[in-house]
């Protein structure tokens, strides 16, 4: 076989491999899949924070970037004005469930209820590859209902 032939025959053999590492579960990019509902989890510990839940959790997602993952949630609160959001993690469980917490400040004055749109709050967390290895589910709860997802 001439040099060229082996050179394309090789270049299409790793491009119908790269398609199969896209899919695969080697690939980082697929670890964590779309944000679901899921049920809220009762956690043993009282909490520490002592800051408010977040009405509801809106939309969770998990953006895989090179050496971990941005866990980003969005949450709706009852009034405008809410401050110093943050995702508080609780413990690990034993078959990998990390959850975390949606907590925020109330405003100081009263506020007006406005739009569903003017009160949203979005919060994001970096969390690296190996703190990430033993998690199989990752939950973001709030006052109301929690949003999950999994590997």
């Amino acid at each position: 076989m001439p040099a060229r032939q082996i050179a394309l025959l090789s270049l299409c053999l790793l491009l119908i491999g790269c398609g199969g590492f896209r899919d695969s579960r080697l690939n980082p990019f697929n670890w964590f899949g779309r944000s679901e509902p899921r049920e809220t989890i009762v956690l043993p510990a009282a909490a520490e924070d002592k800051r408010p839940l977040v009405e509801a959790v809106l939309t969770m997602a998990v953006e895989p970037i090179p050496g971990g993952a941005i866990i980003r949630a969005t949450g709706q609160t009852p009034t405008q004005g809410w401050w110093k959001a943050d995702l508080v993690p609780q413990p690990l469980t034993e078959d990998g469930v990390l959850v975390f917490e949606f907590r925020l400040l109330p405003p100081i004055t009263n506020t007006e209820v406005n739009t569903p749109r003017s009160r949203e709050v979005t919060v994001g967390l970096y969390m690296s590859d190996i703190k990430l290895e033993a998690v199989r589910e990752i939950v973001v709860q709030g006052a109301t209902n929690a949003r999950t997802a999994r590997r």
